[in-house]
């Protein structure tokens, strides 16, 4: 019997072996339990009614042994996350942060108590400004005119399509402080290239400015980031195109092929120029040095002519009559090297004199080949020639002389 089972014992809430007259008495705890074990066999295909004492207390042990068993594998299996290589794990807790996990195996309540969301830190994306990439290359890029034209600061408009690489540096302000971190993204770099743009003038945008436009777009495209606390890096600004409308791009061609044609011309002046003046300048350095030369020669030539003279004056002044000789017979035999034939007239007579010269010379050559010193070799001349000459006369030239 039950320790509150009415009649036959004492009510321990009245204190009395009856009841407390009208009152109910506390709850059944038996019947209570029965009727939980009536509800659970019922959802799990047992008995109802009577007959569930002590298998009912075995159902029950079972029933919170395989729910203690679900729920250890509920906690195990659900809460074990791996984060590769280049992710981050982002763990929430009731959808608010809790913290950033690394790559490598990690656990966590399994959801809906907490959930983790993989950010992947190291992909390269990108966005378009000016136009929409339908393929391959550029000839499949659809143009977004809203974007893409830009106003100069010559009052100029110009087409511009920039693509923009950039990278998650922060993997919680990439995921919360932002709702849309690639369109904010695609709207800070329409804003700096129109910045830009609008600070240049449109003939350095279309020519030799585009790497200086990409380059100061990368710096004021990451500075509004920062600003804005988005968790992105921006790794590449590229100026995929800057041209001007399609309305006037015949006008801009034919001004661009004259500017080519204009830098093609001096450019091929300065080739010419540095192919002649190295040659004038090489010919005038040549004139420069057969002048210096020559002076060199004429220089040593009338210094040797002076010496020559002032030795024959030195001579003069010792010997003047022999010395007038010498040079008479000298000058002579110079004028007459050059001739191997010559007939001296004689006065008052019908009768040429002939002068052998070709022996005269060789006999002059074999001379010359001997050392000797100046006033020898004019003595040797005469007394050489002098012999040949007479031995060579005619007879009837013998008996006459030269007057």
């Amino acid at each position: 019997m039950a320790w509150n089972e009415p009649g036959g014992g004492k009510d321990p809430w009245s204190g009395q072996g009856s009841g407390r007259g009208g009152d109910q008495g506390p709850p059944d705890l038996d019947e209570i339990v029965r009727k939980l074990q009536a509800k659970m066999g019922g959802l799990f295909g047992g008995r109802r009614g009577g007959g569930a004492g002590v298998g009912g207390g075995g159902s029950m042990r079972s029933l919170g042994a395989i729910v203690g068993v679900a729920a250890v594998v509920w906690l195990l299996v659900g809460g074990i996350y791996i984060v590769d290589e280049g992710k981050r794990g982002v763990e929430l807790t009731f959808g608010k942060f809790s913290q950033v996990t690394m790559p490598g195996p990690h656990w966590h309540i399994p959801y809906p108590i907490e959930q983790v969301d993989l950010v992947d830190v190291e992909q390269r994306r990108f966005v378009e400004v000016g136009y929409r990439s339908g393929g391959s290359g550029t000839s499949n890029q659809q143009p977004v005119p809203r974007e893409a034209l830009m106003l100069t600061e010559d009052e100029n408009i110009v087409d511009i399509r920039v693509a923009v690489q950039y990278q998650v540096k922060d993997a919680r302000e990439y995921l919360f402080n932002v709702r849309d971190p690639d369109e904010t993204l695609k709207q800070a770099t329409e804003s700096a290239i129109r910045e830009i743009i609008g600070k240049s003038k449109m003939d350095f945008v279309l020519t030799e400015g585009r790497g200086e436009v990409a380059v100061q777009a990368k710096a004021l495209i990451q500075t509004i980031l920062d600003q804005y606390k988005i968790g992105m890096l921006v790794t590449t600004v590229n100026l995929q195109d800057a041209q001007p409308p399609e309305e006037v791009q015949g006008s801009f061609v034919d001004a661009i092929k004259a500017r080519e044609d204009e830098e093609r011309q001096k450019n091929e002046a300065k080739a010419y120029a540095n192919e002649v003046i190295p040659k004038a300048r090489g010919a005038a350095a040549r004139q420069m040095e057969e002048a210096n030369g020559y002076k060199l020669s004429v220089i040593a030539k009338a210094e040797g002519e002076a010496s020559r003279f002032e030795q024959l004056l030195t001579e003069y002044s010792k010997a003047p009559e022999v010395t007038r000789k010498r040079l008479y017979l000298d000058t002579m035999q110079d004028v007459l090297t050059s001739s191997s034939k010559v007939t001296v007239d004689v006065s008052k007579g019908n009768n040429l004199l002939y002068l052998p010269l070709d022996q005269m010379l060789q006999g002059a050559a074999a001379a010359a080949a001997q050392p000797r010193s100046f006033m020898d070799s004019g003595n040797s001349a005469i007394s050489d020639t002098a012999p040949s000459a007479v031995d060579n006369r005619n007879d009837t030239r013998s008996s006459r002389e030269p007057r």
